[in-house]
């Protein structure tokens, strides 16, 4: 059992925004910034791709609401959208987790290095190829 599953059991409290059937969502309690909130399956799937199509749908339906309630009670204009699957890709509660986190002009927010490479045609169109296979 994760944290997140005894705050959705209401065994730990949370400053919540936002609950369906399907969804939770709660300020973060380490926020990078004001409004940095978490949304939650209630599920218990640790990575998306264990998730249900129900449970997925119904995510996909509240972060947008949640978005627009966080940007319009913080002033915000900008976010990211921050979600990790596996210890290798920096998650540390291994229940399905999505930070919205509100970017602000002074810097708070998330901040994100990135070193892209680049992508052949060949390898592209094959690996293209391998995954609306695996679809």
């Amino acid at each position: 059992m994760t944290i997140f599953s005894k705050i959705i059991a209401g065994e730990i409290p949370c400053f919540k925004v936002y609950e369906d059937p399907h969804v939770l969502a709660f300020l973060d309690i380490n926020p990078l910034s004001p409004g940095h909130t978490l949304v939650i399956p209630k599920e218990p799937r640790a990575h998306v791709h264990e998730l249900s199509d129900e449970s997925a749908a119904a995510i996909g339906r509240a972060l947008p609401r949640i978005c627009r309630a966080i940007l319009k009670a913080t002033g915000a204009a900008s976010y990211n959208i921050l979600q990790n699957n596996g210890s290798a890709a920096h998650q540390v509660v291994m229940h399905v987790h999505f930070h919205i986190i509100p970017k602000f002009p002074d810097g708070r927010g998330l901040g994100i290095g990135w070193s892209a490479g680049t992508l052949e045609r060949a390898a592209g169109a094959d690996l293209a190829q391998k995954i609306a296979s695996a679809l």
